[in-house]
């Protein structure tokens, strides 16, 4: 590995100017953590990757620096930039990689981001970040990270040379799939029964990252013979969707079709990551038989 950074001034004669702080908790990153921890800060010594050869003026220099580094907290993977520097329209990164784990930790390919005080972003490109080597336990190690022109995202000329900060660029985490009730249904059902059917939505696989589909859930005729079908909407996707027309199809036990239309919903949103109960009514005179048997039953949207 070769040692980009040498803690003097810039060939056109700017100073470096050190950049800020960002951490994470290590759970973001990998997949064991430090259960036990303690709540105590945690020092990071400073660790040269072996492929690097310096000079004793030139260690001393990034142990000076790394000293100025602040405990980290129990968990915690951080990036501390020392440097910045623009060599043409490229721009060249150096920081820490910190760490509080108490055990040994390497990195695969992970995004970057060179970012603002106020988090806009300068540039973003993913860093095969092995080539860092193993971390040795509680331990601080630099590393160039180098920006080419296709990875920014501003003009080189609007890189600032003081405030700024690198950061981990995390996936989003899927929202836990959960109860979506319409505000007609949370006046009209009992605590009990909305804690019932949050538990049956709680323990169903949530649906495909995208995917919306319909659950049947329950079936019944009234006195006047109307079918009653309630359905659970589920919503798979990051984002709310809107609903105007749902055609649907109802099989009972003999596997025959009884029923079969289309329903218009109104303001019918169903919310990111949830399942929205709606109970669609069939009126009889819509019936295929006359006589329905729903000890089982299907209900699906008819596919055009």
């Amino acid at each position: 590995m070769l040692n980009f950074f040498r803690k003097n001034k810039q060939e056109d004669g700017e100073e470096n100017k050190k950049g800020n702080e960002s951490a994470v908790d290590a759970s973001e990153l990998f997949e064991e953590v430090d259960e036990d921890a303690s709540g105590e800060e945690v020092e990071t010594p400073l660790s040269l990757h072996p492929d690097w050869k310096l000079d004793e003026e030139e260690t001393y220099v990034y142990r000076f620096i790394n000293n100025e580094n602040p405990p980290l907290k129990p968990n915690q993977i951080s990036l501390a930039g020392y440097e910045l520097k623009k060599i043409s329209k490229d721009v060249a990164v150096g920081a820490f990689v910190r760490h509080s784990l108490p055990k040994p930790i390497s990195f695969q390919s992970t995004t970057i981001v060179l970012m603002k005080e106020d988090g806009q972003k300068l540039a973003r490109k993913e860093f095969d970040l092995s080539e860092a080597g193993e971390l040795p336990p509680t331990s601080s190690r630099p590393h160039p990270f180098i920006f080419k022109k296709k990875d920014l995202l501003v003009p080189v000329e609007e890189i600032p040379q003081d405030g700024w900060r690198l950061a981990f660029e995390l996936k989003k985490k899927k929202t836990e799939h959960s109860l979506d009730l319409d505000e007609s249904w949370e006046k009209s059902m009992a605590e009990e029964d909305i804690s019932k059917l949050e538990k049956f939505v709680g323990r169903l696989k949530s649906p495909k990252t995208g995917e919306v589909n319909f659950m049947s859930v329950k079936a019944h005729q009234t006195d006047n013979e109307d079918l009653h079908i309630t359905m659970l909407i589920r919503n798979g996707s990051e984002k709310n969707i809107e609903l105007q027309q749902v055609p649907l199809q109802v099989e009972d036990a003999s596997g025959e079709i009884v029923a079969q239309g289309g329903f218009n919903l109104e303001n019918f949103e169903v919310k990111a990551n949830t399942s929205k109960p709606w109970t669609f009514i069939f009126p009889s005179s819509m019936l295929k038989k006359s006589e329905v048997d729903l000890s089982t039953f299907k209900a699906y949207p008819i596919q055009k």
